[in-house]
């Protein structure tokens, strides 16, 4: 990968069951200061000769204490969801498979929302372009 490539970030939007998802759920920031208080869909950057879904499942660990099952890719008309020149997100849809979701050290409150409440929140800019896609997804949900 060149070096001006931008660097991929994971994102998981969790939901409460893969076959029949009625709730998502969104993870609020604590940092950097820039960003803390905004929403998100929890995850981190994905290390060199990591899959997407092997990072997911990995931060998801890290930040949250829980191990999840990856499921289908929300995409970006693009292929990642644009953050910045440096950086590119791809989002999964996840479930939990073990293990309780807990705010550690990167978040201060979980939330679980119906898919339709989804933008009442105010989100971290790179996951706001997302939130129609993942809607739209959840209305029409089959695997």
């Amino acid at each position: 990968m060149p070096s001006d490539a931008p660097r991929l970030v994971v994102g998981a939007i969790i939901v409460d069951d893969l076959d029949q998802p009625s709730r998502v759920l969104a993870a609020r920031r604590t940092s950097p200061a820039s960003l803390a208080g905004l929403w998100e869909f929890p995850g981190g950057k994905a290390e060199s000769g990591e899959t997407p879904e092997t990072a997911l499942v990995r931060e998801i660990e890290e930040e949250l204490e829980a191990t999840i099952q990856v499921g289908p890719e929300v995409p970006h008309a693009s292929g990642a969801w644009p953050i910045s020149e440096k950086y590119e997100m791809r989002l999964f849809f996840a479930a939990v498979t073990d293990g309780e979701l807990t705010a550690g050290d990167s978040h201060d409150q979980l939330r679980w929302l119906a898919p339709a409440n989804l933008d009442t929140l105010d989100w971290l800019p790179s996951d706001t372009g997302a939130i129609a896609s993942i809607q739209s997804r959840l209305a029409s949900w089959t695997l």
